[in-house]
C-alpha cells in the first residue's frame, strides 16, 4: 500500500473518479432494478421494449447517457438527465472522499493530541482501508436514498447485501471502523502504530506510544475481558444473540388485527407466532441465519483481530437498529400513524455495522433536524407531509464519517461516562417525539377543507 502514496495525487484522483463513475453507472442500474416500480432505463439492465439494442459504448459512464438520448421518445423526455448527473456526482464525491481521507488524512489527524510530524506513508494501508470501506457504504446508501426519494421505501435487496458486506469487511479488516487514537504502553490487539518520518514512535508526555485503533462498542474505554477473551462463552452468546436479533427484526412480525369470530389476544398471539416461525424457517432467511451462525462460530473459535472486528460490527448493527427502532415507535405514537418505514431501521442496521453505535448517536442529532426543516417547508408549500427519511439518515451518516475527526474528540468524554449515555439517548428520543408533536400542531392551520 505504501507504493500507492508514491503515485502523484492528481493521477490517483483521476483513477478514483473514473472508478467512481463506473460504480455510479452500476448504482444507477441498481436504483432502477431494485425499485418496487421497476424501470428499464439503464443500459446495464435488460433492453426495454420499443428501443434498439444497446452496445458497450452505451454502457460507458456519462457518455453512454448522451448516446441514449435517442430513446427519449419511448422512455420519456429528459429521462437520461438525472442518471447522468448522478454518475458525475458519485464520481466527484468518491474522489473528494479519497482526497479527504487519504491525502489530507482528516479522519485521524484531528485526533492527535500532540503536534508531532507523522509518517502518513506508513499508515497508507489503514487510510486506504478506511476509504474503501466508506466508499462501499456510500454506494449502498446512495442506492437506498434514491429509491427512498422515488418511492418512499428502502428495499431489503439494498440493505441485506450492504449489511453482509459490511460484516465481511470489518471482519477481514477491523481497522475499517471509524478510528480513535490511543496511547498505551502495550499495543492494542487491533491497532497500527504512529511513527515520525524518522521512524520513531510518536509518544505522549508519559512516554507511551500512540496507536490508531478502531472504535468499538465500549470506546473510549477498553473491551471488557469477560467479553473479548479468547473463546469466551459470553462473547459467542452476545455475537449470536445480535445475529438472531437481526433475523427476528426482519422476519414477518405483523400483528393480526382481526381473526373473524375469535378475536382474543391469545388467538392473535398464536397467529403471530405462526407467521414468525414460518418466515424464520423458510428460504432464504433460514439459510442466511444458519450460515451466519456457522460463520460467526468459526470466527469466534479462531479469535484474534477478526473476532474483535466481527463482534464490534454485530453490536453496532443491533444498537444502531435499536436506536432507530425506538425513534420509529416514539414518532408513530406522537404522530398517530407510522412515523417512518421499517426500511429506515434496516438501513441503520447496515450503517451501524461499519460506523458503530456511537456514530449512530450523532446521526440522531443531525437527521431529525434536517427532516424537520424540509417537513415545515412541505407543509407551508402544501406539498404533503409524507417525507422519505432515509436520505436524511444517509446524509447525517456521511457528515458524521467525513467529520469524524472533529466529532469524536467532543463525544468521547460523554461515552467515557457510561451512565450518562442512556440518559442522553432517552432525551434525544423524547425531543424527537416532541418535535413531531409540534409538527402535528403546526400543520393544523394549513389543513383546511
Amino acid at each position: 500500500m505504501q507504493q500507492l502514496m508514491d503515485v502523484p495525487l492528481p493521477l490517483r484522483l483521476i483513477v478514483v473518479a473514473l472508478l467512481g463513475a463506473v460504480a455510479g453507472s452500476l448504482l444507477n442500474a441498481a436504483v432502477y432494478e431494485f425499485a418496487y416500480d421497476r424501470r428499464r432505463c439503464s443500459p446495464w439492465q435488460p433492453t426495454p421494449e420499443g428501443v434498439g439494442p444497446r452496445g458497450w459504448l452505451d454502457r460507458l459512464p456519462v457518455i453512454g447517457w448522451l448516446r441514449l438520448r435517442r430513446d427519449a421518445g419511448v422512455l420519456g423526455r429528459g429521462y437520461w438527465v438525472r442518471p447522468l448527473l448522478l454518475e458525475l456526482m458519485f464520481a466527484g464525491a468518491v474522489a473528494a472522499l479519497y482526497w479527504w481521507e487519504v491525502d489530507r488524512h482528516m479522519l485521524i489527524d484531528p485526533l492527535l493530541p500532540v503536534a508531532t510530524p507523522v509518517d502518513w506513508r506508513a499508515l497508507s494501508g489503514v487510510l486506504h482501508t478506511q476509504f474503501f470501506a466508506h466508499a462501499v457504504l456510500a454506494a449502498f446508501m446512495w442506492v437506498g436514498a434514491w429509491i427512498d426519494i422515488d418511492e418512499k421505501t428502502i428495499p431489503d435487496a439494498v440493505t441485506w447485501p450492504g449489511t453482509f458486506l459490511g460484516l465481511l469487511l470489518i471482519t477481514l479488516t477491523p481497522l475499517a471502523a471509524l478510528p480513535q487514537v490511543v496511547s498505551e504502553p502495550v499495543a492494542p490487539a487491533v491497532s497500527a502504530p504512529l511513527v515520525t518520518p524518522a521512524g520513531q514512535p510518536v509518544m505522549d508526555f508519559n512516554g507511551d506510544p500512540f496507536y490508531v485503533a478502531p472504535t468499538q462498542p465500549f470506546s473510549p474505554n477498553d473491551w471488557p475481558e469477560w467479553l473479548i477473551a479468547p473463546r469466551s462463552r459470553w462473547g459467542i452468546a452476545v455475537g449470536l444473540g445480535c445475529w438472531w436479533f437481526w433475523g427476528l427484526a426482519i422476519a414477518d412480525r405483523t400483528w393480526p388485527r382481526r381473526l373473524g369470530r375469535s378475536n382474543h389476544w391469545w388467538a392473535k398471539l398464536g397467529v403471530w407466532r405462526g407467521r414468525l416461525w414460518r418466515d424464520l424457517s423458510s428460504f432464504p432467511l433460514r439459510n442466511v441465519l444458519l450460515t451466519g451462525t456457522l460463520l460467526i462460530a468459526m470466527v469466534w473459535f479462531a479469535g484474534g483481530a477478526a473476532w474483535h472486528g466481527l463482534l464490534s460490527g454485530l453490536i453496532g448493527l443491533v444498537l444502531g437498529c435499536a436506536l432507530v427502532w425506538a425513534v420509529r415507535v416514539v414518532g408513530s405514537a406522537a404522530m398517530g400513524r407510522e412515523a417512518m418505514g421499517f426500511g429506515d431501521v434496516t438501513l441503520m442496521m447496515m450503517i451501524g455495522v461499519l460506523v458503530g453505535w456511537q456514530a449512530c448517536l450523532a446521526v440522531f442529532f443531525l437527521a431529525p433536524f434536517a427532516g424537520l426543516v424540509l417537513g415545515l417547508l412541505s407543509l407551508i408549500l402544501r406539498r404533503g407531509d409524507a417525507i422519505p427519511y432515509g436520505p436524511f439518515l444517509c446524509l447525517a451518516a456521511a457528515f458524521t464519517v467525513v467529520f469524524w475527526g472533529k466529532v469524536w474528540p467532543r463525544a468521547e468524554v460523554l461515552f467515557a461516562a457510561g451512565w450518562l449515555v442512556p440518559i442522553v439517548l432517552g432525551v434525544c428520543i423524547a425531543l424527537l417525539g416532541l418535535l413531531l408533536m409540534l409538527i402535528q400542531l403546526a400543520k393544523r392551520p394549513f389543513m383546511r377543507d
